[in-house]
C-alpha cells in the first residue's frame, strides 16, 4: 500500500492552493464542532417550542405551567427522542457538509492534509483494514472500560434511546447511527480538525489532541462517566491513523460505522 510519508514530530506545511486551499484555522475547526452540537440542542429547543404552541392551541384552558409539563412528558418518551434523532440529525449533517464544502472546496477531495481526504484511498486494502479495526475496537474498548469502571454499567444516550424505542423505529435509528453520525464526525474531527492541528503542530500531538477532544465532546452523552473516555480516545487515535496512512477519510468512516453497528447489534441482541 503506497502512502505518503508522515513525520510524527513535524507539522504539515503544504503550499497554499488557489484561494480556499489554505489549512483551516484551529479555532474555525473547533467552532464547526461546537456548531454541530449546538445545532442539535437548538433543534431540540425548536421542537419543544413548536410542541408547546400546538399543545396550547389544542388546550387553551391550560396554564403555561401545565402546557410545559405536558410537553416535557411528551418529549421524554423514548419514541419522541428516537424520532428527533432520525429526522433532525440527517438535516444537520447535510447543513454541515454543505458548509464545509462551500468554505473549503479545494480541500474537500485533497488526500493529504490540509486536505480533508474525501477521495478514494491509495489501495482498496485500506477498506478491509478499516472493517477489521471497526470490528476489533468494540471488544477491546469494552474490556478497557470495564476495567476502569469496576463493573459499573456504561451507556451512551443513543444506546438508551435505541434500547427503549419501539421496534419500528429501531431500524431507521440504526441507519442514522451507522451512516450519518460517522460521516459527519469523521469529516469534522479527522478531516477539518486534524488538518488544522497538523498545520500548526506535529502529527503526534495533532493525533493526541484530536483523540482527546473526540472523547471530551462525547462526555455529556455518556452521562459524564469518565471511564468510557479512554475507549473513545483509543478509537479516535486508530481512526486518525487510518485517515493519514490511507490518504483518505473513507476507511476511517467505514471503521467508525462498523464500530457503531457492532455496538447496536450487541444492544439489540441483549434486549
Amino acid at each position: 500500500m503506497a502512502v505518503w510519508p508522515i513525520k510524527p514530530d513535524e507539522p504539515i506545511s503544504s503550499p497554499m492552493m488557489d484561494g480556499d486551499g489554505r489549512a483551516p484555522r484551529v479555532v474555525y475547526a473547533l467552532g464547526l464542532i461546537v456548531m454541530y452540537f449546538l445545532l442539535q440542542l437548538a433543534a431540540g429547543a425548536m421542537v419543544s417550542f413548536v410542541a408547546a404552541l400546538l399543545e396550547a392551541a389544542r388546550h387553551p384552558d391550560l396554564s403555561h405551567a401545565q402546557v410545559h409539563e405536558r410537553v416535557m412528558t411528551l418529549l421524554q418518551r423514548p419514541d419522541s427522542n428516537a424520532l428527533l434523532v432520525i429526522l433532525v440529525l440527517p438535516l444537520i449533517a447535510l447543513l454541515m457538509l454543505w458548509f464545509v464544502h462551500r468554505t473549503w472546496p479545494g480541500l474537500w477531495a485533497n488526500p493529504r492534509p490540509p486536505g480533508f481526504g474525501l477521495t478514494a484511498p491509495s489501495s482498496a486494502n485500506w477498506y478491509v483494514l478499516g472493517l477489521l479495526i471497526g470490528l476489533a475496537m468494540p471488544p477491546i474498548g469494552a474490556v478497557m472500560t470495564q476495567l476502569l469502571a469496576h463493573g459499573q454499567q456504561v451507556t451512551q444516550n443513543v444506546e438508551e434511546i435505541s434500547r427503549h424505542a419501539s421496534g419500528n423505529l429501531r431500524l431507521p435509528l440504526a441507519i442514522v447511527a451507522v451512516t450519518v453520525g460517522p460521516l459527519i464526525e469523521e469529516l469534522l474531527f479527522r478531516g477539518v480538525l486534524l488538518s488544522a492541528l497538523m498545520h500548526r503542530l506535529s502529527t503526534r500531538w495533532s493525533v493526541v489532541i484530536c483523540a482527546a477532544l473526540f472523547g471530551a465532546v462525547h462526555l455529556s452523552g455518556l452521562d459524564f462517566q469518565w471511564y468510557a473516555i479512554p475507549n473513545l480516545m483509543l478509537l479516535a487515535a486508530a481512526l486518525c491513523w487510518l485517515r493519514l496512512k490511507s490518504a483518505s477519510l473513507w476507511p476511517a468512516i467505514l471503521a467508525h460505522s462498523v464500530y457503531n453497528l457492532f455496538a447496536l447489534i450487541a444492544l439489540f441482541a441483549a434486549t
